[in-house]
């Protein structure tokens, strides 16, 4: 699991946009969420050494998130995701938010690869909506999740 710190989010460290909040974790360790507020350029990626992983193994590769009652704004427009693996294969595809429930967390998948020796290096993980022009609000981001599909 990356989570939220560890990414790169677009005035994330601005009050006015974001906020981060703690949130204790089920093992009992404290986890920091990053909660919009209200941004019209999303912009998050993470990055991750696929030598970390092991070989021949199908992953799969989701953004953990949550929409909080009311966060209707700025959704409208569906989201792109994006994952970038070692070698230069890319896999993209739009998320429509306004489809998703409210008040839990959900998982936003953004590919999935198997995990090569030969292919091995920084992946690299995209969330981002700009190009609308509207102003987003009551998106929490966890983090991104790697796991091994099945």
């Amino acid at each position: 699991m990356l989570y939220a710190r560890a990414l790169s989010i677009t005035w994330a460290e601005n009050p006015i946009y974001w906020k981060w909040v703690q949130q204790k974790e089920a093992s009992g360790t404290m986890t920091e969420l990053a909660e919009l507020k209200r941004v019209c350029w999303l912009e998050v990626e993470g990055k991750f050494d696929t030598t970390k992983l092991s070989p021949g193994i199908l992953y799969q590769v989701s953004f953990i998130v949550m929409l909080k009652n009311g966060a209707n704004e700025g959704w409208e427009i569906p989201i792109n995701v994006r994952l970038e693996i070692p070698g230069g294969k890319k896999q993209e595809h739009k998320e429509n938010l306004l489809e998703k429930s409210r008040e839990s967390w959900v998982e936003i998948p953004v590919g999935e690869f198997v995990a090569s020796e030969k292919d091995v290096g920084e992946m690299k993980i995209f969330m981002y909506e700009y190009e609308g022009g509207m102003w987003k609000t009551g998106l929490i981001i966890k983090g991104i999740v790697i796991k091994p599909k099945n």
